[in-house]
């Protein structure tokens, strides 16, 4: 017999579909991620991206802190997680790295299109943890449009003339960081972080990689910047707050309770929501390649997110 909703080892309901609450939340998330990009890439020009992406997560993780004591919520108390814990930070801090030394050597927009192979990774992954999260052949076909509308928005950057002749090592990173993601979604679906607070999960990816990422800045030997201005520290405090505090914590709580297949798929938006930001916020042209793009993404999240008739849910 089928249900709408299971439930999680912490006896919280976890619903087998994505409803009207979980998309204005993804539709929020994709936004906001859809300025990450840039905002770290200008950052980069007075913060070296190992330096960038320890002290974001410092301060996230403080903020976090305070977010939890305000609310009552114990996040130290020992439960079980903390090597799932340890693993799911330490596979933050390395997507990260990888993200922000890679936007040294390729540009935003093939960065952008290279970490959104992520949703390939949770949905080939996820059905080893959950059987009811496999796709079945519509669902793949909708994320394979939907990730098709990602190039083709950004396919430009990809005919246009090379970063530079390591442009291969930032593209290989991206690559690399979209790996990393899905693992990460994989792990707290996986593991006893499942029925771990979202804050709390949050909280050991934020302190892990914060120490991490910052003894790496110290060994790469990254020099301390010379002036910050506003132009880097109003990027990097977007990011510290909105992305990697609010919007983080609003992503576990979804990756808590709904289907990570399915909610991945809305990932894909974020790059062409960058694309929108800029037409909104700078003035750039509404192109007929954007308009098809963010069709043909919307149609695939809607395949991927199709609810199946009774008779056709697995059980």
């Amino acid at each position: 017999m089928s249900t709408r909703a299971s439930t999680t080892p912490a006896g919280r309901e976890r619903k087998d579909h994505v409803d009207g609450l979980a998309v204005a939340l993804l539709l929020g998330c994709c936004a906001i991620w859809g300025l990450g990009q840039v905002a770290a890439k200008v950052t980069l020009s007075e913060i070296p991206p190992l330096m960038q992406a320890a002290a974001r997560s410092l301060g996230a993780a403080l903020l976090l802190v305070l977010w939890s004591r305000s609310r009552g919520l114990a996040l130290f108390r020992a439960d079980g997680t903390g090597r799932a814990g340890l693993l799911a930070g330490s596979l933050f801090a390395l997507e990260f790295a990888c993200i922000f030394v890679g936007l040294q050597y390729t540009s935003a927009s093939r960065m952008s299109v290279f970490i959104y192979f992520a949703p390939f990774v949770v949905a080939l992954g996820m059905p080893l943890i959950a059987r009811s999260e496999r796709l079945n052949r519509i669902q793949a076909a909708g994320l394979l449009l939907a990730f098709g509308g990602v190039v083709w928005a950004y396919f430009e950057g990809f005919v246009s003339p090379s970063a530079g002749p390591q442009q291969w090592l930032g593209d290989a990173l991206g690559l690399a960081g979209a790996l990393l993601w899905g693992l990460t979604t994989l792990t707290l679906r996986g593991t006893r972080l499942g029925s771990a607070l979202p804050e709390k999960a949050l909280l050991y990816q934020l302190a892990v990689s914060a120490a991490a990422l910052g003894l790496a800045s110290l060994v790469a030997g990254e020099p301390w910047p010379a002036q910050l201005t506003g132009a880097s520290l109003w990027p990097l405090a977007f990011q510290t707050v909105v992305i990697t505090f609010a919007s983080y914590l609003v992503w576990f709580w979804l990756v808590r309770h709904y289907p990570a297949t399915r909610i991945s798929a809305f990932t894909l938006l974020t790059p062409v929501f960058g694309l929108l930001a800029g037409v909104g916020l700078l003035g750039e042209p509404l192109t007929l390649r954007l308009g098809v793009a963010l069709v043909a993404v919307c149609a695939g999240i809607w395949l991927v997110n199709r609810v199946r008739p009774a008779g056709q849910r697995q059980r």
